[in-house]
């Protein structure tokens, strides 16, 4: 993890009074949201950032420390903080808003607000968490909110809820996955709705921005149970006619799970997509087995602007995979995002987290993306056609340079 360099011998650390270890704490944490973000070369495609954009260092110290000397005496961390990823994201009266999934110690997330006046560097989180409310049938985790702006008015979240398998009681790690609804106007009040009623367990839905046909229509992941796919094909697309009480019966799949692809496990939507003059742009995580277990990339795809359902563009392979120190964490070899904002000059800020530890940003314009989506090839699905593909585009270019 990127930290700023302590500067105090260790020597003398232990014999800090209160306020001094306080005030060493408190310049630590001022360092470090401050710190200037800067881009690293890319691809052509996006570019990469220097630091995360957020890290469990950046939780407020006061959400962490108690600040009764009374009771605190050492300014010791009380309530510890384990990892800040996978968040949804808007902007919000012309700052760039992220509704972070904030993990404890304690392994229970929980989710918080955090802005930044440019995107990519000094966010700040809210003074509190967000509150909120639960059902009839209470939950022990949430996570991963993805906020879509809908046509009638309302910010909508959807995200997972998770609680214990009861018809397996015996199974401490046995549990089941819904999507919990909540709504709001302002990004301060939220009103929970009843969750999605689904004959499968569903971790990764997205509302899709707009009314189709006059209804609203769901990006799903069908699964039968809480870690595997199992007969589920891949993204779905489903209506729901009031999401005050959303259910779905028929899932159309969208973007279905293929063998020896970067999808070939599991794959889900991931933010709710971005609205372009060429179709509907949308990014996904795709999963596969490997020898060090299961690695989640990330990739794009694009849906016809008419019928959001059917794709127009599948760009093969991933579009990003965990690079260097972003291979590390809590669970390895992990790339997920759910959220990404899109400025009037056509930027696209891509927020995404590794091996579910930390957040980092990504940029990126639609034009770029878009043409991505449409020129990059698609997947043969085997490596005489992959060969097949490069010896295509090495012909043009040495024609090219030729002068042919």
């Amino acid at each position: 993890m990127n930290r700023i360099p302590h500067t105090i011998e260790y020597s003398i650390l232990f014999d800090m009074n209160f306020e001094e270890r306080k005030q060493l704490i408190e310049r630590r944490y001022e360092q470090l949201i401050e710190r200037p973000n800067v881009a690293i070369e890319g691809n052509g495609v996006f570019h990469r950032y220097e630091y995360p954009v957020l890290t469990a260092e950046m939780v407020p110290p006061f959400w962490r420390y108690d600040y009764d000397a009374a009771t605190n005496p050492f300014f010791m961390e009380r309530i510890g903080m384990n990892a800040t990823f996978n968040a949804g994201a808007l902007k919000w009266k012309g700052r760039y808003l992220l509704m972070v999934r904030v993990e404890g110690s304690d392994r229970k997330s929980f989710f918080a607000l955090a802005e930044s006046p440019t995107g990519i560097d000094r966010f700040r989180f809210r003074d509190r968490p967000v509150v909120i409310p639960e059902t009839e049938f209470p939950c022990t985790n949430m996570y991963d909110m993805r906020l879509t702006r809908h046509e009638d008015g309302w910010i909508y979240g959807l995200f997972c809820v998770e609680r214990h398998d009861d018809t397996r009681p015996h199974d401490l790690s046995a549990a089941t996955a819904t999507c919990g609804i909540v709504r709001t106007k302002n990004l301060i009040d939220w009103e929970r709705l009843p969750d999605l009623k689904s004959r499968f367990q569903q971790r990764n839905v997205v509302l899709h921005p707009e009314f189709v046909g006059g209804r609203y229509a769901l990006y799903t992941r069908p699964q039968d149970g809480f870690f595997n796919a199992g007969s589920g094909g891949g993204i779905g697309w489903s209506y729901v006619d009031d999401m005050t009480q959303a259910e779905i019966d028929d899932e159309v799949i969208v973007d279905s799970r293929c063998y020896h692809t970067v999808k070939e496990l599991k794959n889900g939507e991931g933010p709710a997509p971005i609205k372009t003059k060429h179709g509907w742009l949308h990014l996904a995580h795709g999963v596969r087995r490997c020898a060090s277990g299961l690695r989640y990339v990330l990739y794009l795809y694009m849906t016809a602007l008419d019928e959001p359902w059917r794709t127009v563009a599948a760009p093969g392979g991933y579009f990003m995979a965990p690079e260097n120190g972003e291979y590390i964490g809590d669970v390895m070899n992990v790339l997920f995002s759910n959220g990404w904002i899109v400025d009037d000059d056509g930027t696209v800020f891509i927020y995404y987290a590794s091996s579910d530890k930390r957040l980092h940003v990504a940029t990126s314009t639609v034009d770029r993306l878009v043409d991505y989506c449409f020129h990059t090839p698609i997947d043969g699905l085997s490596t005489s056609e992959s060969v097949k593909t490069i010896g295509a585009l090495i012909d043009r270019n040495f024609a090219l340079m030729n002068g042919k």
